[in-house]
């Protein structure tokens, strides 16, 4: 029997209703709306989509948005000054610095510039670091981890006691994934590069997340039957019958796991549509929490 699909579209439709109904509540008690900033350095055309893409998910459930552009040769000290510049703006409720920086820039010190109440992206190395302990709350998750929980739960499924696997391990989704897994009770075994046997590994997996950047990596044979499988890969592939001479391809052989798969995503459709999703969830947060108690 073939997998039932976990389609995120409806999910983050349903839940973008919910966000803009929240928004039009603060901003008759606030004044106005909550905002979002975005610090963009360089002219990389895919990190300039995925801003385009996330204000543009901000215009549809109201929240305000606004981007602070700077070329490719800024300084440290410019980047760092444009994150302090929205810590410091009152309107401005949640901060993301698009990933990746130009090469000079040093990432980590960008991000811990970030204001703690602010990091709606989840990635300040004090929220990754709360995430990991016993007895901490981060202030914000990670915004793809948190889509890829809400997808498993769109099962029905139990995650408190299951078999979880996470092929990868950044900081962005593999690591952080994990964590909120173990988080929520599942066994986690974090797989990659130099995992041994790794069939075996996921064999034995009743949640499956790919994250590890390698197209159609993941093959149905190596899957438990009935396995959730959560796959955040986005690879181009060459398509000679396509318009754009491309597609996008997920971490999974979606043909083959779908015939061993209790339930799975597809690429795109599945897991992305909910990144952005969480990241204004995490922006109407911020702003419910400035507002007096």
């Amino acid at each position: 029997m073939a997998a039932e699909i976990i389609d995120g579209r409806p999910v983050a439709r349903r839940m973008q209703e919910e966000i803009r109904t929240a928004v039009a509540a603060y901003a008759a008690q606030a004044g106005g709306a909550p905002g979002l900033g975005v610090v963009l350095v360089g002219d990389d055309a895919a990190s300039a989509m995925y801003v385009r893409m996330k204000r543009r998910a901000c215009d549809r459930v109201g929240l305000r948005s606004e981007a602070r552009i700077l070329p490719t040769e800024s300084t440290q000290g410019e980047v760092e000054g444009a994150v302090r510049a929205f810590n410091n703006d009152p309107a401005i409720h949640g901060i993301l610095v698009q990933l990746p920086l130009p090469e000079h820039i040093d990432e980590e010190a960008a991000l811990n510039e970030i204001s703690l109440n602010k990091d709606v992206d989840g990635i300040h190395p004090m929220n990754l670091g709360r995430l990991g302990m016993r007895g901490r709350e981060p202030s914000f998750t990670p915004a793809t981890p948190t889509g890829v929980m809400a997808l498993i739960r769109e099962t029905g499924r139990a995650i408190e006691g299951a078999r979880a696997a996470v092929i990868g391990r950044s900081n962005i989704v593999g690591l952080p994934v994990a964590l909120m897994l173990a988080n929520a009770n599942a066994t986690v075994t974090i797989c990659h590069s130099r995992t041994r046997d790794l069939p075996n590994v996921l064999g034995r997996a009743d949640i499956v997340v790919a994250a590890i950047g390698r197209p159609e990596f993941v093959k149905g044979a190596w899957l438990k039957p009935g396995a959730i499988v959560i796959d955040v890969g986005s690879n181009s592939v060459p398509d000679p019958e396509s318009e754009k001479g491309y597609r996008y391809v997920g971490d999974v052989e979606f043909e083959s796991a779908r015939t061993a798969a209790g339930y799975i995503t597809k690429v795109p459709g599945g897991v992305g549509p909910m990144t952005i999703t969480m990241l204004l969830s995490n922006t109407m947060k911020a702003a419910e929490r400035s507002l007096p108690a």
